[in-house]
């Protein structure tokens, strides 16, 4: 018997219950509109107090309902509103508008349902209930009996007194058996008519890529500039500590590369996190550096400890700015490899190419006496350099030659302005 009443009255079938409720008023004005199609024909007095004209009105109303269910914003109100009052549990419900025929179609048959099964809940909800009241008060207010309250006759037989309030309990019983099967019913439709179509899970997916696209450039990013940073730091602060007592002023110059080195990564940093905050909370204004700040890149390098050898034949200017971006992470990594392999002292021949087709990047630096010790998370920076040049229709070439640790990569300048 509880489980009964909980399945009738509990706290999810009463949620169900406002959410036809919602349904019947949103159908009204329909109901009023169908009322004026139809009045005519049964007349002003014959209207009002005909039950046929009212269903006849409510029957003309549901396919206007199901015209503007044609709108844009029928299906992401109505997901909101099952998400909210119905505790769906079947599969996922659709985000957004319906894109496609076959979504507008379900969402056409969703709204005529809900408005026609809270239409006729709604009107269950306002008339059984007083009746039911009536009835169990019967026996115990003799004021209620008789012609004057336009109760029928019948109900003076005492044999049918009697039974007046079992049968206004089971009118209640009724009316919550038919809320939580109509609630119910609409429950087990909605994933059907409101779940994602395949247009929306190609949307869905496109979206998952785009993201994924975003979150690997930011690795990118992060990877090359802090990246390149620490190596160089530690090398500087590595030096230092190991002439701490004999050459002051070098000391004092390698704390000046590390300041000025942080400083330096804290802007792009920065400027990488400003992709992740929303547009009206991104305070960075820092710009991403291209070709043109290649100087400091390399006066920061050499103040590590690398020695490099530069040959650039390309002016900044003449760069797309899209391909001068990449360029420079390109050449922060290979610098930022061949600092954390080779150590202070190891030499780097930086070659920058422009030609009418293309960015021609070349970096070389001897290889290590003994294979590097792997860390933990690391080994991306080439996969990061070949992505960058992919991206942007190039080639990148990485690997030994002649005993030198050779990077090759092609960047096109067509298409990228």
């Amino acid at each position: 018997m509880k489980d009964l009443a909980a399945a009738l009255f509990g706290r999810r079938a009463r949620r169900r219950w406002i959410h036809l409720i919602l349904g019947g008023a949103l159908a009204m004005p329909y109901v009023f509109v169908g009322s004026v199609i139809v009045g005519p024909l049964f007349g002003d007095k014959q209207f009002f107090g005909s039950v046929a004209a009212q269903l006849t009105s409510f029957a003309v109303g549901l396919p206007l309902a199901a015209i503007t269910a044609l709108f844009p914003l029928t299906r992401p109100m109505s997901v909101a509103a099952v998400r909210a009052l119905c505790d769906v549990p079947g599969g996922p419900l659709a985000d957004g508008p319906a894109r496609s025929r076959a979504a507008r179609g379900r969402t056409v048959a969703w709204f005529t349902l809900h408005l026609g099964l809270g239409g006729i809940i709604s009107g269950m909800s306002l008339a059984l209930p007083p009746f039911a009241v009536f009835l169990i008060a019967l026996p115990v207010a003799p004021g209620l009996r008789g012609g004057s309250t336009g109760s029928p006759a019948v109900f003076d037989e005492p044999w049918m007194l009697a039974l007046a309030p079992l049968i206004g309990l089971a009118a209640l019983a009724a009316l919550g058996a038919c809320a939580a099967a109509a609630g119910g019913l609409l429950a087990r439709w909605a994933p059907a008519l409101l779940g994602p179509t395949p247009a929306d899970r190609l949307a869905a997916a496109e979206q998952h890529a785009a993201d994924l696209a975003v979150r690997n450039r930011l690795a990118r990013e992060l990877h090359d500039s802090v990246g390149h940073a620490l190596s160089a730091v530690t090398l500087q602060a590595s030096a230092a500590r190991r002439v701490l007592d004999k050459d002051p002023e070098f000391v004092r110059e390698a704390l000046a590369a590390i300041e000025d080195t942080t400083r330096r990564t804290v802007g792009e940093l920065d400027a990488v996190l400003g992709v992740l905050r929303e547009a009206d909370d991104a305070r960075s204004t820092e710009p991403a550096p291209t070709l043109a700040d290649l100087a400091g890149l390399l006066r920061r390098t050499r103040a590590a400890g690398l020695r490099v050898s530069a040959d650039v034949a390309a002016a900044p200017e003449a760069v797309p700015p899209l391909v001068s971006r990449e360029a420079y992470r390109i050449v922060q990594e290979a610098l930022s490899n061949a600092l954390r392999h080779g150590g202070e002292g190891t030499s780097v021949t930086l070659r920058i190419a422009l030609d009418d087709t293309g960015l021609t990047v070349t970096a070389e630096n001897p290889l290590p006496p003994h294979s590097p010790g792997s860390r933990p998370g690391g080994g991306h920076g080439l996969r990061g350099v070949a992505d960058r040049a992919r991206l942007l229709g190039g080639t990148s070439r990485a690997g030994p030659a002649d005993g030198m640790w050779r990077l090759d990569v092609r960047l096109p300048l067509k298409g990228q302005q």
